[in-house]
């Protein structure tokens, strides 16, 4: 709803061009989603109090629900879950992977389209910052994550902090060599791509190069989804019970439905681009100054 509000201006735009070029299947398609939207100073008091209430409700939403999916593991006795601090990692978690999912499609959307003088790199920038930001406070939720299970004296709790990183104690060999399995490269991926792969966006140099901060955000991207099965699938497979232990490792179908998923998903974002405004059409012109005849004009008056 919050999404579908703000492009309501940019839709009675785009259906007003598209009957006065004369395209009625395009003003046909796009006179239902702007909502009989003519741009009266009626429609603008009424949207804008509306504007601000959806956006009221959405920033304790990310707050909220990213907690209540924390809670829905660390209610469980899995070992790994039970843990008090999932919901301030899961809301660092999420706001940090939105952030670099944001500009790990801006960059993109800003060279093709030539928006360099609307996002500019100062805008880059500040997301960088929260980046940097957020993946400290991530890195210190995988710190206190192991010290929790440490100090709480559960030889299960211990055993599964020792199996994500290293693997199974009864797996070294006298050599000292260890088998390395699935949820070991995916605990050991997650720790460089998020904690690792956004300090280089410390130096000024690296955050003001958008196609160095677009290759932090693909990191950081993949490191996030490894994170997300470190904490289902290495739990899960190594619970209490050790009948039902076992190691995991990708199947075809499965690793061809991701694929699928983004394929899906880059298909979706495509004919939005290709549909719909790239950027909120109202927002720029609040953003620009007035040409200067009418500025004159405004000055005479005044």
């Amino acid at each position: 709803m919050f999404f579908l509000l703000g492009l309501i201006p940019d839709l009675a735009i785009l259906r007003d061009e598209a009957a006065r070029k004369g395209k009625k299947l395009k003003a046909l398609l796009y006179a239902p989603m702007a909502l009989a939207w003519r741009g009266t100073n009626h429609q603008w008091v009424h949207y804008m109090r509306g504007y601000l209430i959806f956006a009221a409700l959405a920033t304790p939403l990310v707050f909220s629900v990213h907690s209540i999916v924390s809670w829905d593991f660390a209610m469980s006795s899995v070992p790994g879950w039970h843990t008090t601090i999932f919901a301030p990692y899961f809301v660092a978690g999420a706001i940090f992977s939105g952030l670099s999912m944001v500009l790990t499609v801006l960059i993109p959307i800003r060279a093709v389209f030539g928006l360099q003088d609307y996002i500019t790199n100062h805008v880059i920038q500040s997301v960088s910052k929260m980046i940097i930001f957020t993946s400290i406070i991530v890195g210190y939720a995988y710190a206190a994550e192991f010290f929790i299970g440490y100090y709480s004296g559960s030889p299960f709790e211990r055993a599964i902090f020792y199996y994500r990183p290293f693997g199974e104690m009864q797996s070294w060999t006298l050599l000292g060599e260890n088998q390395i399995n699935f949820p070991q490269i995916a605990f050991w991926l997650m720790v460089f791509c998020n904690v690792i792969a956004p300090i280089p966006l410390w130096r000024w140099k690296i955050r003001n190069n958008p196609l160095a901060v677009w290759i932090i955000t693909i990191l950081i991207n993949i490191g996030m989804w490894f994170e997300r099965f470190n904490i289902i699938g290495s739990s899960l497979q190594h619970e209490y019970d050790p009948a039902s232990w076992g190691e995991y490792w990708p199947t075809i179908v499965e690793v061809g439905v991701t694929i699928g998923s983004f394929g899906f998903f880059f298909t979706l974002f495509t004919l939005f681009a290709k549909s719909l405004p790239p950027m909120a059409i109202m927002e720029l012109k609040e953003g620009t100054n007035p040409p200067m005849k009418h500025a004159a004009k405004k000055d005479i008056n005044e």
